[in-house]
C-alpha cells in the first residue's frame, strides 16, 4: 500500500510543476500597467525606480523595504532610498491614475466609499507622526503610526484609493519635529473626521457610489454625520456601544394634559439592546466563506441621538448586528475599547444611518441592502491585509515624510486590473 502510495504521489507532484513561460505574460501585462504611473513622473530616473520598486514590492522577499528592494533589483541602496524618501515627485498624479483604473474595473452606481484609519506600530519618537495613541492593529494603547484611507467596495472587488497622514496636534505645532522630518508648510493639524471629508470632497464626483461608511472612530462624531448629510451622502457609521439614544418605536407615555407631551425615554444603545425579544433579530446571509455562509443577525430601529451640550439630533435608524463569538473574523475592525460589546454568546456591534439627507426623506434600507453596506466595511481591513502581507504596506523605513503608501496602492492595483 505505501508502495502505491508513493507512485502516486510522485505522479501528482510531477502534475504540480509549472513552467516558467506561464508566467511571461503576466509580466508583459505588469510592464503595460506601469506606464501610465512613469508617464506621471517627470525625471527619467523617476520613471525607471518606479518600476523597479514595484517589482521589489511584488518579489518574494520577506522584508520588503528599500535596501532590500535595491539590492533585488540590483541598484544602489541610496538610488532606492532617494526615490523613496527625498526625490522631488508628486504623488497626487499616481493617486489621479489610481482612482481612474479602479472606477474603470470596479465602478457600480451603489459602490461603496470606505473610510478607515489603519495603524502602524513604530519604535522610537522620530518617525514622523508618531505618538502612543490607540493601536487598532493591535488592539490597545501603542507607539505607532495612524493613516486614513479611503477605500472603495463594490460586488466585484475592493480597493484602496487615496490616504492622509495622521499627523497629531503635538507634531503640527513642533517646528523642530516638522524640520528634521520635512514636513511641508502646507500639511497642518486636521481631525480624522476632516481628512475624511477632503478626499471625500476631492474623489467623491468621480467616483461611482450610494454609501459611505465607516467605524466607530468616525461615527461618534455627531458633526461629521451631519456633515455627510449635509452633503446628501447616505452613510451606515459605527457608533460607541455607549451612545445614548431614544426609541421613536416605543408607545409613549400617557398624556396627564398638562405641562409638555412625554417622549420616550434616552438609554444607552446597550440598555435597549438588551431589552429585545428574541424574535427580533432577521439572520441573513452576507457572504460565501472558506467554511461555509458567513451569516449576520440584525435588528433595526428608528431612533435620535444625543448631540453636544444634550441637544436632541435628527431621525436616524440605528442598526445592530450580532455574531456568534466563535464566528468572529480575523478581519473584524479594533477602532476603539468601546466599539463593541458581548454577552456569554454574541459580539453586538452598532450603526447609524440617515433617514434624511439635504433636507430629503430617505426611503427605508432593507436590512439586506445594510448588511450588503456593512460588510463593505470590513472589506477594506482585507485590502489592508492584503496590502502588508503581499506589498510590503507596512515595512517601510522612512522617518520622513514620505511617498510609498502611493506605489504601494499602485501594487495593490495590479490584482484589480487582472495582473494576478
Amino acid at each position: 500500500m505505501r508502495a502505491v502510495w508513493a507512485q502516486r504521489r510522485e505522479e501528482l507532484l510531477s502534475d504540480c510543476v509549472v513552467s516558467p513561460h506561464v508566467f511571461e505574460h503576466m509580466v508583459d501585462r505588469l510592464y503595460d500597467f506601469v506606464v501610465p504611473y512613469q508617464q506621471c513622473l517627470e525625471t527619467e530616473a523617476g520613471k525607471r525606480n518606479v518600476h523597479l520598486y514595484l517589482e521589489g514590492l511584488l518579489s518574494h522577499l520577506d522584508r520588503k523595504h528599500a535596501e532590500e528592494i535595491a539590492a533585488f533589483v540590483d541598484v544602489e541602496r541610496l538610488v532606492m532610498q532617494e526615490f523613496i524618501g527625498t526625490a522631488p515627485w508628486d504623488h497626487r498624479p499616481l493617486v489621479q491614475v489610481l482612482v481612474g483604473q479602479v472606477v474603470h474595473q470596479l465602478g457600480e452606481p451603489d459602490g461603496v466609499l470606505a473610510f478607515d484609519p489603519s495603524s502602524f506600530p513604530k519604535r522610537g519618537t522620530h518617525s514622523v507622526g508618531v505618538k502612543r495613541q490607540w493601536c487598532g492593529h493591535r488592539g490597545k494603547i501603542d507607539t505607532c503610526q495612524v493613516g486614513v484611507y479611503m477605500g472603495y467596495v463594490t460586488r466585484r472587488d475592493h480597493a484602496v484609493l487615496d490616504f492622509r497622514l495622521s499627523l497629531p496636534e503635538d507634531w503640527a505645532r513642533d517646528p523642530q519635529r516638522r524640520q528634521e522630518c520635512h514636513v511641508p508648510e502646507e500639511v497642518q493639524y486636521h481631525t480624522r473626521p476632516e481628512q475624511c471629508l477632503e478626499m471625500l470632497d476631492m474623489w467623491g464626483g468621480s467616483v461611482p457610489h450610494g454609501w459611505v461608511v465607516g467605524d466607530d472612530e468616525l461615527g461618534r462624531h455627531t458633526r461629521f454625520r451631519g456633515q455627510l448629510r449635509a452633503r446628501g451622502e447616505r452613510y451606515v457609521l459605527g457608533v460607541p456601544c455607549t451612545t445614548t439614544m431614544r426609541d421613536l418605536a416605543v408607545p409613549l407615555p400617557v398624556y396627564c394634559g398638562r405641562g409638555r407631551r412625554p417622549k420616550p425615554p434616552w438609554q444607552a444603545v446597550t440598555a435597549w439592546r438588551q431589552s429585545l425579544h428574541p424574535d427580533e433579530w432577521t439572520r441573513l446571509t452576507v457572504r460565501d466563506g472558506e467554511k461555509g455562509p458567513v451569516e449576520i443577525e440584525l435588528v433595526k430601529r428608528r431612533v435620535q441621538t444625543r448631540l453636544e451640550r444634550k441637544r436632541t439630533g435628527p431621525h436616524e435608524w440605528l442598526v445592530v448586528t450580532r455574531r456568534p463569538l466563535a464566528d468572529e473574523g480575523t478581519l473584524e475592525p479594533q477602532a476603539s475599547r468601546d466599539a463593541s460589546d458581548q454577552d456569554a454568546r454574541y459580539r453586538y456591534r452598532y450603526y447609524l444611518t440617515p433617514t434624511c439627507v439635504s433636507e430629503v426623506e430617505l426611503e427605508e434600507p432593507s436590512l439586506a441592502e445594510l448588511a450588503r453596506v456593512i460588510k463593505a466595511g470590513v472589506c477594506i481591513e482585507a485590502s489592508f491585509k492584503r496590502g502588508k502581507s503581499e506589498a510590503g504596506m507596512d515595512e517601510y523605513q522612512v522617518r520622513t515624510v514620505r511617498r510609498e503608501s502611493t506605489i504601494e496602492e499602485c501594487g495593490n492595483t495590479i490584482g484589480y486590473t487582472g495582473i494576478r
